[in-house]
């Protein structure tokens, strides 16, 4: 592991918070879908936690934290229930439900492929793993989402692009962080390059290439 360079404090406070808003747009994605698959409310809490939760777990139990994050700090509890009562209370518009949580789901793969990528950098992970990582805690939750839902997992949507976004904002996250040049501002642009490249990528219908070359439509 890489000796981490200790961060301004004002910087970990900040990353806390996106994190946490990372936290809450991925829950409120996973109470949208529940609405849209016409669960129960018991069935949107879950989803509201998984989705928001399990990539910084996941990512946390691979860094070897004693404790993920998610369970070592009750602020992390707060984002997916009031994603769901936002949702159960329609204070979410629903008018356009999947239109809506795509917004959601963009926004919080944007904010977690940074922080997740920050926060491995932090641990002494090596660049090239700590984006790895980011983009594990970027995908990760949305894949649980959509799996428990019975969903297509977006990741494999080949309308519009999903982890490319993720591993271009761990990546360039990496590199900022390499270069010293990681702080609020550069992150703020990151995660708002990555929720942008995954909105035009499946406005245009942006494609990865075929497991094989040549096969599909």
């Amino acid at each position: 592991m890489l000796e981490a360079p200790e961060a301004p404090a004002y910087l970990d406070t900040l990353l806390l918070v996106l994190d946490l808003l990372g936290v809450f747009f991925f829950a409120v994605s996973g109470s949208l879908l529940a609405a849209r698959r016409q669960f129960d409310l018991i069935g949107s809490v879950f989803l509201a936690f998984l989705a928001g939760l399990g990539g910084g777990v996941v990512r946390d139990l691979i860094i070897n934290e004693d404790v993920p994050h998610a369970f070592a700090n009750p602020l992390y509890l707060i984002p997916p229930a009031l994603a769901a009562a936002l949702v159960y209370f329609r204070l979410v518009t629903q008018g356009r439900l999947r239109r809506t949580l795509l917004v959601f789901d963009a926004a919080g793969l944007a904010l977690f492929c940074v922080t997740g990528t920050r926060t491995a950098l932090a641990a002494g992970i090596e660049p090239i793993m700590a984006i790895l990582l980011g983009v594990a805690t970027g995908v990760v939750g949305g894949l649980l989402r959509d799996v428990v839902a019975n969903e297509v997992p977006e990741i494999f949507n080949r309308h519009g692009l999903y982890a490319v976004p993720a591993l271009f904002g761990a990546g360039l996250s990496s590199l900022l962080w390499t270069l010293d040049l990681f702080n609020w501002l550069t992150a703020a642009l990151v995660m708002l390059a990555v929720f942008a490249f995954r909105l035009v990528s499946f406005r245009m219908r942006w494609m990865a290439p075929n497991a094989a070359r040549g096969s599909g439509s």
